[in-house]
């Protein structure tokens, strides 16, 4: 039997959102934690975009890398939560979350010391392509390890890079396995005079390529590495558990415009062949068509009273062709659909309204929970 988001949201433990940038993404992420809090559970949303936009959303002013709890008098101020909800909010940050990687599996002060100075280091730590996607999944995995938080919800950057952070704890264990890896960290295990005449080269081409200054850098930090191979090792394994478990959920986020849809397919599709399949889909910023009637009938209407000669029709007239117009928009977006709910069959996928505010405060983040949620009770009407 499919899921329902409200489901997905009440039971998964852990929900990934994927989606391009300007389709509502991150105020989305928010809102799902948001409803999991109202449900009685201990939410949080992590977001590693660095426009900083759920910070504003949520009504702070920054973010930082431990999960900070949010007043739930700003975000259930009619208090119908259920016992136990609780919201927090994290803005991940990578080298923070490496350097405490670090100092777990450092065998003790000096061997974390040796390498949280190392400059190699302080480079891979903040800027080497994959480390941000790579911290992420960390991130996901300490939330989970605390215990404090039953709900997770993890918002992806927006591009199609966004994935990458999937493949992030075997891209890990494939470099620790590898040639490189062996070879930059053999010197300090056996000594360079017995490293073999093929590394030896394979060194000397690195330090004029590099440097001999940068090559003795990398070289430090993967002898200050030593020993900790196992402790990460095991640790990917366990983020790759946490990924293929049952209570992870994957959903895509999008809008009705074309590009918006071409990327959320390709999430859906590149989802499945990692064996993700998406268990939801959203689409925002969808126009109402108001009425069940078609267009066409609409405006034979407008047609039928703009005949008559009085001011009355005339003006209602123009009323009726302008509904015509938004129900030719609204039947154009759903249209537009077709591939992406097809993709993703039997998963529902929720449309949401086009709001007529900006999602930036928690007034509105709960006029988007009315329009996922609509059968759950409105926090606002019920404080009315």
């Amino acid at each position: 039997m499919t899921e329902s988001l409200a489901d997905i949201v009440a039971h998964r433990r852990t929900l990934i959102i994927c989606g391009s940038g300007g389709v509502g993404k991150t105020t989305t992420a928010a809102v799902l934690a948001m409803h999991a809090a109202r449900l009685g559970r201990s939410a949080v949303v992590v977001t590693i975009d660095p426009a900083r936009r759920l910070a504003q959303a949520l009504g702070l002013e920054e973010l930082g890398n431990i999960p900070r709890l949010i007043d739930p008098e700003l975000w259930d101020p009619a208090g119908t939560r259920l016992p136990g909800g609780q919201l927090s909010a994290v803005m991940l940050d990578a080298k923070s979350t490496f350097d405490n990687l670090v100092m777990k599996y450092a065998s003790g002060p000096d061997q974390a010391e040796r390498i949280l100075s190392n400059t190699f280091y302080r480079n891979i730590s903040s800027a080497l392509s994959g480390t941000q996607e790579y911290m992420a999944m960390e991130k996901l995995y300490e939330l989970h390890e605390e215990g404090e938080n039953d709900f997770v919800v993890v918002d992806t950057p927006p591009s199609r890079n966004a994935l990458d952070f999937l493949e992030a704890p075997d891209r890990l264990t494939r470099f620790l396995e590898g040639r490189v890896f062996r070879i930059l960290s053999a010197p300090a295990r056996r000594g360079m005079k017995v490293v073999n005449k093929a590394a030896r080269l394979f060194l000397r081409t690195i330090a004029r390529v590099l440097g001999s200054e940068v090559l003795e850098d990398t070289m430090d930090f993967f002898a200050a590495f030593e020993g900790m191979y196992e402790g990460f090792h095991d640790r990917a394994a366990r983020v790759r558990e946490l990924l293929d478990d049952e209570g992870t959920a994957f959903c895509v986020i999008a809008s009705p415009r074309r590009d918006a849809l071409a990327e959320a397919e390709f999430f859906a599709r590149q989802l499945g062949t990692m064996d993700h399949p998406v268990s939801a889909a959203i689409v925002n910023r969808m126009h109402p068509s108001f009425v069940p009637s078609l267009a066409e009938a609409t405006r034979l209407r407008a047609e039928t009273l703009g005949s008559r000669q009085d001011p009355a029709s005339i003006r209602l007239a123009d009323l009726y062709a302008n509904l015509a117009a938004f129900q030719d928009v609204a039947a154009r977006e759903d249209a537009e659909l077709g591939g992406l709910r097809e993709l993703i069959a039997p998963v529902p996928l929720a449309k949401v309204a086009f709001l007529s505010d900006d999602v930036h405060d928690f007034a509105t983040l709960q006029h988007l929970e009315e329009n996922l949620f609509p059968e759950s009770p409105s926090p606002v009407r019920q404080g009315a």
